[in-house]
């Protein structure tokens, strides 16, 4: 093959090759003091606990921290017949009940030992029924209660005569306004006649 003559070659620059570094003489640095550990983010989220011997503060030590829901449904059974802070007792005993598939029993439970809990208490026990209603597939009694608690809004008793009130859900604290605590329950009640086959009842709530 002929070369190309005309073609000019560009030689290519060589870089110069690095000096290595220069040693400094060494130094002791001044010794770092040894932290401890940060806290996992599971410390972090531990929930703090009053610090007494209550039948009502052992069943959440024996729910959150030693995490052993079937113990902590006796204990909680306690707090109850001792009358240690029976309005939570209740209702989070009815939360465990329906995280061991004890639905029908955690039922049971808040129906027979409501009448021990404060009128204040009633409110947020009824939206745990609805809930539960809701898990075991007993539609009528689901579509009862939040009949109920429907004309409790028209009524103006609903949220104590307030239009709007502080709801928690994981840890956190948010705002809900009548309307939006109406919406919510109709929006249930259409879900419940469907599973009833009314989807007439059902479509007009979605109107």
């Amino acid at each position: 093959m002929r070369k190309d003559c005309n073609k000019v070659l560009v030689p290519r620059m060589l870089t110069p090759r690095p000096q290595p570094p220069q040693r400094k003489p060494w130094n002791s640095a001044p010794s770092t003091p040894i932290q401890s550990p940060a806290k996992s983010d599971s410390d972090s989220f531990l929930p703090k606990l009053p610090n007494e011997d209550s039948p009502y503060v052992k069943a959440k030590h024996v729910q959150l921290i030693d995490r052993d829901p079937s113990k902590s449904i006796s204990l909680f059974w306690s707090a109850i017949n001792c009358a240690d802070r029976t309005d939570s007792a209740l209702k989070d005993m009815a939360v465990v009940m329906k995280q061991l598939n004890r639905t029908d029993e955690a039922i049971e439970a808040i129906k027979s030992f409501r009448h021990l809990c404060t009128n204040k208490a009633q409110e947020s026990l009824d939206n745990v029924l609805i809930d539960l209603y809701k898990r075991a597939g007993r539609m009528d009694e689901h579509v009862e209660l939040l009949d109920h608690k429907l004309k409790l809004i028209e009524d103006g008793v609903a949220f104590g005569g307030k239009t709007t009130k502080i709801s928690r859900s994981q840890g956190k604290k948010f705002h809900v306004s009548i309307e939006q605590e109406r919406s919510r329950l109709l929006g249930n009640m259409a879900w419940a006649y469907i599973q009833q086959n009314q989807y007439q009842k059902a479509e007009e709530l979605y109107r």
